[in-house]
C-alpha cells in the first residue's frame, strides 16, 4: 500500500500536514469536533453529519474495526475525517473489516497524525470553521497551502443550504426490522412488558433518519411507514396515521422550507414527536426562530436537565443549530436544557399533543438514558392528549 500524505486547511489560514487515511482526493465541509469515546461507525454513518468534516477528540480511532450491525444508514455520510491515530489492526470478535479500508471503499477522505487537541481548541475559540482535506502522493500534492485555504473559504457552507435532499430516502417504504445487536438487551431492560405502540400506525419523515430510531419505533410496537423529506402533508394523511414522527437530519433547518410547510400543515391534526432537525422544524413551523451555535454539540456525553424533575442525564448530540425559545408563544414550554451552554434541548405544547427533543434519544452510539421517550410518544399517540411535563408526567422516573 502506497504511503499518501494529506493536508487539512481551515478558512482561518491554518494548514496541517499528516498521513492520508481512507480514499485519496479532496473534500470540503464544516469542521466540527466529536467527543464520543466509542461508536465511531455509528457517527460516520449518521446522516446528520452530511456536510461536516469530523474531528474525533478520542486519540485512537478504529481499534475495534467495522461490522455490519453498527451501520446507521446505507453508507458513511461524513464529508471527511480527522484523527490523531488510526488503528490499522482492529481487535474485536464482531469486526469484519478495518476502518481505513472501509473509508477507502466508500470514498471518504481523511487525515491522521495531526494534533487533534490543537484543532479542537481552535474550533472552541473560533467556532466551527470551513475546511478542506486534500490527500495524495507527495509528488502530486504540490498545491499551494494558500489555495487549499481559499477552497475552504469559497465553499458556501451549511447556512441556508438543503443538506437533507442528499440523505433522505427515495420513496415511501415500510420498516419492519427490530434489533439484531447487543443494544436490544439494554433497550428492553426495565421497560413495560406491553408494546405501548401496538396497533398504532406512525408515519416517519426521513430527513436523514438513523436506523436505530426505526428499530426502536418498531420495537415499541408501531406500524412504521417512512416517507421522503419531500413528501407532502397530503401524502402523509393518505396513510391514515395515528401519529407523526419527525427525524434527525443535517444542516440548517431554514434550508428545507418545504419540510417546514409540511409540518405546519400537520400540526393540530396528529400527535407529533420530533428529534434533532425534526425538533427545529417543529419550532419554525410554530412560528419560532433558530440560530447557529458557535461550535455545535457533537458527542455522546452531553448533560441535559429535565426542567420538570431537575434530573440530569447524559445525551447523544449532533447539531449546529438551536431553537430560540423566546421566539415561541406562551403555549410552548421548554422541557430540557443543555447544562454546558444553557441552550434549549426540548419543547412541549401545552394545548396540542406535540413534544420535541434536540438530542438523540435513540443513542447508537452513546448512553440510552432517553429511549423511554418513545414510550411517552406511544402514550401520547394513543391518548391524543398533550404530554404532561409536570407532576403527573411519565417522565418523573
Amino acid at each position: 500500500m502506497r504511503n499518501l500524505i494529506a493536508k487539512l486547511a481551515l478558512e482561518d489560514g491554518t494548514v496541517l500536514e499528516g498521513e492520508s487515511i481512507g480514499a485519496p482526493g479532496r473534500t470540503v465541509g464544516e469542521v466540527v469536533f466529536n467527543t464520543s469515546l466509542s461508536g465511531y461507525q455509528e457517527i460516520f454513518t449518521d446522516p446528520s453529519y452530511n456536510g461536516q468534516i469530523v474531528v474525533m477528540t478520542n486519540p485512537l480511532i478504529g481499534n475495534y474495526g467495522i461490522n455490519v450491525d453498527d451501520e446507521e444508514s446505507s453508507r458513511p455520510r461524513v464529508r471527511g475525517l480527522v484523527v490523531r491515530e488510526l488503528s490499522r489492526i482492529p481487535s474485536n470478535f464482531r469486526s469484519t473489516a478495518d476502518l481505513g479500508s472501509y473509508l477507502a471503499a466508500h470514498g471518504i477522505v481523511g487525515i491522521a497524525g495531526i494534533d487533534t487537541r490543537a484543532v479542537t481548541k481552535r474550533l472552541r475559540v473560533s467556532g466551527s470553521l470551513k475546511g478542506t482535506i486534500s490527500s495524495g502522493e507527495k509528488g502530486s500534492l504540490e498545491i499551494e497551502d494558500n489555495r487549499l485555504v481559499e477552497q475552504a473559504r469559497e465553499w458556501s457552507g451549511l447556512g441556508g443550504a438543503d443538506m437533507v435532499k442528499e440523505v433522505t430516502c427515495e420513496a415511501k417504504h415500510a420498516w419492519t426490522k427490530g434489533f439484531s445487536t447487543p443494544f436490544a438487551e439494554c433497550f428492553r431492560a426495565g421497560r413495560p412488558r406491553e408494546r405501548l405502540g401496538a396497533g398504532l400506525r406512525v408515519v416517519a419523515f426521513d430527513y436523514g433518519i438513523k436506523h436505530n430510531i426505526l428499530r426502536i419505533l418498531h420495537e415499541t410496537g408501531f406500524d412504521v411507514t417512512v416517507l421522503p423529506a419531500t413528501a407532502t402533508a397530503d401524502e402523509a394523511r393518505a396513510l391514515r396515521p395515528d401519529g407523526i414522527f419527525l427525524s434527525n437530519g443535517p444542516g440548517d433547518p431554514e434550508g428545507v422550507p418545504y419540510a417546514i410547510e409540511t409540518v405546519r400543515s400537520l400540526i393540530g391534526q396528529y400527535p407529533i414527536f420530533g428529534i434533532c432537525l425534526g425538533h427545529q422544524l417543529t419550532a419554525l413551523a410554530l412560528g419560532g426562530r433558530t440560530y447557529k451555535l458557535k461550535f455545535g454539540h457533537h458527542g455522546g456525553n452531553h448533560p441535559v436537565q429535565n426542567l420538570s424533575t431537575g434530573k440530569v442525564e447524559i445525551s447523544v448530540q449532533n447539531h449546529c443549530y438551536a431553537v430560540d425559545t423566546s421566539s415561541l408563544g406562551p403555549e410552548i414550554k421548554p422541557s430540557f436544557v443543555n447544562l454546558n451552554d444553557r441552550s434549549n434541548e426540548g419543547l412541549y405544547h401545552t394545548e396540542l399533543p406535540i413534544f420535541t427533543i434536540q438530542f438523540h434519544p435513540e443513542a447508537a452510539p452513546g448512553p440510552n438514558d432517553f429511549t423511554f421517550l418513545f414510550d411517552e410518544f406511544a402514550r401520547m399517540v394513543r391518548e391524543k392528549t398533550p404530554v404532561s411535563w409536570g407532576e403527573k408526567s411519565h417522565l418523573k422516573r
